[in-house]
Parts: structure tokens; C-alpha cells; sequence
């Protein structure tokens, strides 16, 4: 049974990849931000929850470390925020907080895992990128956003010019507008036909965790759906 570490699993996007990856009978570790979350995968089998700061260095090399034994084949980082912010709007504590949930989350986990998986003889990082990083039209007024998710893209570039030799590989979801609780409380009035469905991601995860989606080498995945 393959093992995979979810950081992030208990969020709108997070526990439907949890649901999914457990019904595809995987082995799953999933990290949580609180203690509040520990018990939200108490009744699914084969789920280790566990609260992580992804954002701090020793929170995630002490976690690490608990599970050294643990062959993990792939990390799916799914730590992440958003802000809204104009140049004008935006400030250079707006940036680092950006910065430290988007990105600082995702290296922490990656710096570790990159020895690990080198030394087990592979490994598979999925992220999740944003259309703002790629189109600075849509990046305009979500500065911050836009400018931490870009680094994800070039961490994923990193980890597959580092990795080419050594079976590791990264990949980039870049969903639109993903459905979950969250966003339609937020959005009320919104076209939601248009949205990606947490579950279709989940399932697009699980594709490429899957042996043929292993294969794949493309590094940016767009799901746009209507929108």
C-alpha cells in the first residue's frame, strides 16, 4: 500500500483529496494546522492525522523525523491562502505573509523530502498553483497572491531539473475557482457551473499519483473548466 502525505488536509480542497486518496486505498498522513482538526478522518482507515506548522522549519523536521521509517512515495502540498491587494494595497507584510503560507509552506516540506526520496530511489511532489501567478491580468489586484504561487512554479521547475535523473518529479494543478464551502460563502453570487469541484481535483491527484500518471512529465496542469 502506497503511502502519501497530504499537508493541508484539513481544508475545503484538502479533505475531499483525503476522501478520494482513501478511497483508492492509499495509506495517507495527513497534516492539519490545529488541533481543532485532529479528529476530522477518525473514521476512514488508513488516515494518520497530525498537527504541523508547515510554515515552521521545526515543526516539520520533528513531524518528518516521527515518520522516518515511513516510506512515503509523494507529498501532495496543499497548504495555502489568498488575499486581495492592488500594487497600492499591498504591503510588504501582506507579501511575506503571502510569501510564508504559499510557498515557505510547500519548500519546508520539499527540502526534506528531496534527500528522502533520492535516497529511496524516487518520489512524486504535487502543488497547486493559481491562474493569477500565470496571467498578469488576473494577477492585478491579488499582488501578493499572484507574486507567492509564482515561486511555486519555479519550485516545481527546480524539483524536476534536480530530480531528471533521480525518479523524482513535480507537478502544478492550476485550478480556476475551486467549489467548497469557503468560496461560495464568500462569493454568493457567483456563476458556480464554472467552478472546479474539489472532487474533480482530488481526482485529477489521483491520476497522477496513479502508475500511468507517474509517466507524465508535463509540469503545469490547467483545470479551468467553464471559466
Amino acid at each position: 500500500m502506497k503511502t502519501i502525505l497530504i499537508t493541508g488536509a484539513s481544508g475545503g480542497l484538502g479533505q475531499d483529496v483525503v476522501a478520494y486518496l482513501h478511497e483508492q486505498g492509499y495509506n495517507i498522513l495527513a497534516t492539519v494546522g490545529s488541533d481543532r482538526h485532529l479528529d476530522a478522518f477518525r473514521d476512514l482507515a488508513n488516515v494518520s492525522t497530525s498537527v504541523v506548522n508547515a510554515i515552521d522549519e521545526k515543526s516539520v523536521a520533528d513531524y518528518l523525523s516521527a515518520h522516518q521509517s515511513t516510506d512515503i512515495q509523494a507529498a501532495v502540498l496543499l497548504v495555502g491562502g489568498f488575499a486581495m491587494g492592488s500594487f497600492q494595497e499591498t504591503d510588504s507584510r501582506l507579501i511575506q505573509k503571502m510569501f510564508d503560507i504559499n510557498f515557505l509552506s510547500a519548500f519546508n516540506l520539499v527540502k526534506p523530502l528531496m534527500s528522502r526520496f533520492e535516497a529511496q530511489g524516487g518520489g512524486q511532489f504535487i502543488l497547486i498553483g493559481a491562474r493569477p501567478a500565470l496571467r498578469p491580468t488576473d494577477g492585478k489586484n491579488v499582488v501578493a497572491y499572484a507574486l507567492s504561487k509564482s515561486l511555486v512554479f519555479q519550485l516545481a521547475d527546480l524539483i524536476n531539473a534536480e530530480g531528471k535523473s533521480k525518479s523524482i518529479t513535480a507537478s502544478v494543478l492550476v485550478p480556476s475557482t475551486i467549489d467548497t464551502p469557503t468560496n461560495r460563502e464568500a462569493m454568493p453570487d457567483a456563476d458556480t457551473s464554472t467552478w472546479i469541484p474539489a472532487r474533480n481535483i482530488a481526482e485529477t491527484i489521483g491520476f497522477l499519483l496513479s502508475d500511468t500518471g507517474q509517466m507524465t512529465r508535463e509540469t503545469i496542469i490547467k483545470l479551468y473548466n467553464k471559466s
